[in-house]
């Protein structure tokens, strides 16, 4: 198998040589996805956050008949979520969030960053985390993000930093 990989990749370098390819590590690629306000399995996207709460409710078509986790589904549309997935620009200094970090507003903890990162292209630190519903307008404020015990200013960010119309991926 890896000789065939090798095959492979030097068959795509080539052929992408044209169009100016390049390789790219995981770490760039959530970078990328920061800056794009997309979840990730495992960090956003959980079995303990609904759908309407992760922001996939476009996902959810509660016409099709039943399915497993329909009623719940359902009950989060009625009812409202309770959280909501949300992005933050950090005011981060000399370090970036990794997770379970505490969202604070007002004083109080009121959410937790999933994930987060440096993301380079926009030239910011960004994060992922949920907090209350409620929270999650525009015009909310007052945020800030704990890293390494020092509480720093965050911004509610509704929509992508880089290329918010989607308007590059679909070049």
């Amino acid at each position: 198998a890896p000789a065939f990989t090798r095959r492979v990749y030097r068959a795509i370098k080539e052929a992408g040589a044209a169009h100016e390819i390049v390789d790219f590590g995981m770490r760039a690629l959530l970078s990328m996805r920061l800056e794009k306000n997309f979840p990730t399995w495992f960090r956003e996207l959980r079995p303990i956050y609904g759908p309407y709460e992760a922001g996939l409710d476009r996902f959810v078509d509660l016409e099709k008949g039943d399915f497993i986790g329909r009623d719940a589904a359902l009950k989060e549309k009625t009812e409202g979520p309770v959280l909501m997935r949300a992005t933050f620009v950090v005011g981060a200094e000399d370090a970036d969030v990794i997770g379970d970090e505490p969202v604070w507003h007002d004083g109080k903890v009121v959410g937790w960053i999933t994930s987060g990162g440096y993301a380079h292209h926009v030239d910011a630190s960004l994060a992922q985390g949920y907090i209350p519903a409620e929270l999650a307008q525009a015009e909310t404020d007052g945020f800030e993000i704990e890293i390494l015990g020092v509480r720093r200013p965050a911004f509610l960010q509704l929509e992508p930093l880089f290329d918010p119309q989607g308007a590059r991926m679909r070049m």
